[in-house]
């Protein structure tokens, strides 16, 4: 392939030629590029290139001259040089140029020379596998389709020229909507395996539009952004300060979690740093498809919306956002969202509905995906999302991802929740049952709004909307009188009536038609479709003439049984034997021949059947403009299903939540309005206790804290004892009470929190020029600079990227801090054992954990050289009081750390503890000695 790239076929033979000789070559005799190599220059550099010249051809043309295909090949790409472009040709899709060589090699196919250009083809029926398998690794792919048909071309003046071809769509990550890639239209051969290669939809598909502010005076940058999902209708918006570090843009991107980001080109240097590194996070960790998107914004752009009132009481930098977008989503005719009256701009943050999560409490605590390979399982979202429907599961995600504050909607879901798991009334598990095997009925809908939908989809979704309407509407009674939840009454007596404008779409439609995708035959009644029924009256008087016309085709041939035969789809003719080829008129057409038989059609029959073969392609033009207005009438009623299917999609969730319920020892929590408090008796961490299973149990730990009260925790203990995953399960627990879940305790009385923030792990970030420390100090200025007396602050070894002093130094002016001015809960892990002095100097506020362990010291030798390092047994559990070392020799023998070393190691630790005591244990003596206190001692 590499050979064959940008080889030109001329007369004189290119091998052996090094690029530069190629170049001459291709060059005239004033050294300016031929019209023929220009053109070429589209389809493999992409280079602008000079208007076209005639493309008439000589009637001997050398092989260098291009195609009239070529040519027509060559305007397209001239206008959409970023898209990999697939041409209809006859029963292919082709690539050409560099196009055909990437496809080739991402779809592993054949890619060979054909004239001027490499080229490689994919079959018709197989685009969507296609093209979806193309844009998941980030091309954006573009359908040329023939825009003429061959019976209304025959009769117009271009009957000799080429097929007429133009751009019928385009395809990217986040615009993946049409009936070209959906494969909800092939669901049969899905479900059955045949499709097994077929991309999958993400869960969620956002693109993102970013813009920034800088205010002079203030010295304050605004960043707005605004995200659409144009496969499900969702339109987020926010508008917020941020530091150097962007922080606050990064949470918001990690909940988003978008497969295209539009930028502009004057974004500053930070920003894209973040947008840099999480693009490189996400390609590091999950599949090469998942990576994110990226492309450059349009600059200034002003556009007419009929909801101007609603756009002028946006922030500035928002609306600096939505005119790129509209643009962009223009050119795949998905831009009717954005302009829509009622499209509901949802607010990604507020502060009032949910608790704030930031980005490092999102990574740290694997709310929505592991550590490990960034996939969901082993986090929070894998725990709770048992979710059946694939608009279920996105709203699950949404709620993980911003538990609620008010205490009355949380207890709305708790009620649902237990009452679907203690209630025995067959009406919930019918309700449950409905759900099962669904659609993705949130992208149907929307997929019908944009006009985009094929008949097959639009009657899956149509039918199950429908159906899902009359099986709820007979358990009204049913739910009326058994069900006691406010939330899951008011959502199931709710939804019948909102699918109820389904039936009368459905009736419209003849179901094997709609089923087998024939437009023409689609409605079956064409009462409300006069153009339709007028084609259809046409054709039939033509097919009505023609069957008539048999009557003197028997006398002629003299064969009273006579009847038209179809053979290869070329319908009435009139088959007669050789033998018998003499009675045959000579002014008949021979169509087709065997050795027995000759197929004729009479003068009559050519004229009809070409006027019948006109027709039918009119009814067909016909059929796709009535289709396209029959979608835009359901898209009317589009923002109605809209909300019935999110209150199914709610239902959803809290039947997941109720199959979270049934696992072992959980508990309901009493949320606390008023008072601040974490209790928690029995607490495990949710992930790792379903991970390790039944065999292994998970070693369960109180915990208690009052805002009034003791609010913080100083852990300590030696290293792998289990606090990272003891503080952990006390945020996933308060973080699964707000979502309304049940958590994974005997018993738990918490109060609301505004927010959790986490400082864990050590880890440097190369993309935003960070070093560990650095990155330690950034997250944990973060935390000081949001946090608040109800937000839970987690701290996890603060200081250790530097020096001890200089570590331990801010760590306990850090936590002091907290303890003083902050007065957050708050759980701070340390190996420092002086930061426990502040017990003494907070007594009512502050405590002092450890991990339990037991320590088994080798036998005292008398030679020196026979000194092991000690042997630990971790028992994970939390017990009042410090430990002032860390062990870490015990975690160098189970890392395998050769013998000679560790031998070694316990020799310098020995020696360094004789020289230096502990100043943690000097302080406890002192103590001891000072307040008499038989407890100190």
């Amino acid at each position: 392939l590499d050979k064959l790239k940008g080889f030109s076929c001329t007369v004189e033979s290119s091998v052996g030629r090094t690029d530069t000789d190629k170049d001459a070559k291709m060059t005239g005799d004033n050294g300016q590029r031929s019209d023929h190599t220009q053109q070429q220059t589209i389809l493999t550099r992409g280079a602008e290139a000079s208007p076209l010249t005639d493309s008439s051809a000589p009637s001997r043309r050398a092989k260098s001259v291009y195609t009239p295909l070529e040519q027509q090949v060559i305007q397209l790409k001239q206008k959409h040089k970023d898209a990999l472009l697939a041409v209809e040709c006859g029963y292919k899709y082709r690539f050409f140029g560099d196009d055909a060589e990437i496809a080739a090699k991402e779809l592993n196919i054949v890619c060979h020379l054909d004239h001027n250009f490499m080229t490689c083809s994919i079959p018709t029926h197989r685009l969507f596998v296609h093209v979806r398998r193309l844009v998941s690794h980030g091309h954006k792919v573009g359908v040329v389709k023939q825009t003429e048909t061959s019976a209304i071309k025959a009769s117009g003046a271009n009957r000799n020229a080429l097929f007429t071809r133009e751009l019928t769509a385009l395809y990217t990550k986040s615009t993946l909507v049409g009936e070209d890639v959906n494969p909800v239209c092939r669901l049969g051969d899905v479900e059955g395996g045949a499709c097994a290669d077929v991309v999958s939809d993400p869960p969620d598909s956002f693109l993102l539009c970013i813009s920034e502010t800088w205010d002079k005076l203030k010295k304050q940058l605004t960043v707005g952004l605004v995200a659409v999902q144009p496969s499900t209708g969702d339109i987020l918006l926010d508008c917020f300060p941020d530091g150097s570090s962007r922080s606050e843009l990064e949470t918001r991107v990690l909940k988003i979690n978008p497969v295209e980001i539009l930028v502009p080109s004057d974004l500053s240097e930070p920003t894209q740093r973040l947008l840099q590194s999480i693009t490189n996070a996400r390609y590091s960790t999950v599949r090469h498809s998942d990576r994110c998107r990226a492309s450059l914004m349009p600059g200034i752009v002003f556009y007419c919306s009929h909801s101007l009132s609603a756009v002028v009481s946006l922030d500035s930098p928002v609306i600096c956002c939505l005119g790129p977008l509209i643009q962009y989503l223009q050119e795949f005719n998905l831009d009717r969202l954005l302009r829509s009256q009622s499209s509901s701009l949802r607010r990604l943050s507020c502060e009032s509905e949910g608790m704030t999560l930031s980005a490092a409490t999102l990574r740290n605590l694997e709310i929505l995906s592991n550590q490990t390979d960034g996939a969901v399982k082993g986090s929070l979202l894998w725990v709770l999302d048992h979710t059946r429907t694939p608009f279920g599961r996105r709203l699950m995600r949404k709620w993980v991802s911003q538990p609620l504050m008010d205490p009355r909607s949380i207890c709305d879901r708790q009620d649902a929740v237990q009452e679907t798991l203690e209630s025995h009334s067959l009406t919930l598990n019918s309700i449950r049952s409905l759900l099962c095997h669904l659609p993705d009925l949130e992208r149907g809908i929307c997929s019908i709004y944009h006009k985009k939908s094929s008949t097959q989809e639009f009657y899956l979704i149509c039918s199950s909307l429908s159906h899902l309407a009359v099986e709820l509407e007979a358990l009204l009674p049913a739910i009326q009188s058994q069900i006691r939840s406010v939330l899951l009454r008011r959502l199931l007596l709710d939804t019948p009536h909102l699918l109820a404008p389904a039936h009368n779409f459905l009736k419209v439609l003849n179901e094997k038609a709609a089923k087998s995708g024939n437009k023409s035959e689609l409605f079956s009644d064409l009462s409300g479709f006069p153009a339709l029924q007028e084609r259809t009256e046409q054709i039939q008087t033509v097919l009505s003439a023609i069957r008539d016309h048999r009557k003197e085709i028997r006398l002629t041939l003299k064969a009273p049984a006579l009847d038209y035969t179809t053979v290869s789809g070329q319908e009435f003719l009139i088959e007669v034997k050789n033998s018998l080829s003499s009675v045959v008129p000579s002014d008949w057409v021979k169509i087709s021949s065997t050795k027995t038989v000759g197929r004729y059609h009479s003068p009559f029959l050519v004229d009809q059947y070409k006027k019948l073969q006109q027709l039918r392609e009119q009814l067909h033009v016909d059929s796709q403009r009535e289709w396209t207005g029959f979608l835009d009438q359901f898209g009317e009623q589009y923002h109605t299903m809209k909300r019935a299917i999110s209150h199914l999609a709610t239902v959803d969730c809290l039947f997941s939540l109720a199959e979270v319920a049934k696992q072992g020892d959980y508990c309901r929590p009493t949320v606390c309005e008023n008072e601040l408090q974490i209790w928690i008796r029995d607490g495990r961490h949710p992930s790792i206790d379903l991970l390790m299973g039944e065999q292994n149990q998970y070693v369960p730990n109180h915990t208690e804290l009052q805002g009034d009260g003791r609010r913080t925790m100083i852990i300590t203990g030696p290293n792998m004892g289990g606090k990272s995953s003891y503080i952990r399960q006390v945020a996933l627990i308060c973080v699964m009470a707000q979502v309304g879940s049940y958590v994974p305790a005997s018993e738990a009385r918490l109060g609301i929190l505004d927010g959790i923030y986490t400082r864990m792990g050590a880890s440097d970030n190369i993309y935003k020029g960070r070093s560990t420390f650095m990155e330690e100090l950034a997250e944990a200025s973060q935390i000081i600079s949001h946090a608040t007396e109800r937000s839970l602050v987690i701290l996890d070894e603060l200081g250790r990227g530097t020096s001890t002093y200089d570590g331990m130094a801010i760590a306990y002016a850090t936590l002091e801090y907290f303890i003083r001015d902050v007065k957050s809960l708050t759980l701070f892990v340390t190996h420092y054992p002086p930061l426990c002095e502040l017990q003494w100097a907070y007594p009512q506020h502050v405590s002092t954990y450890q991990m339990a362990f037991l320590l088994n010291e080798p036998n005292t030798a008398t030679d020196a050289d026979e000194l092991q390092p000690e042997f630990l047994t971790f028992l994970y559990q939390l017990t009042e009081g410090a430990v002032c070392r860390s062990y870490g020799l015990n975690v160098a023998r189970l890392a395998h750390i050769p013998h000679t070393i560790l031998r070694s190691a316990a020799h310098k630790a020995r020696e360094l503890e004789t020289r230096l005591p502990c100043c943690f244990c000097v302080e406890l003596w002192s103590r001891a000695v000072v307040h008499s206190d038989q407890n100190w001692k």
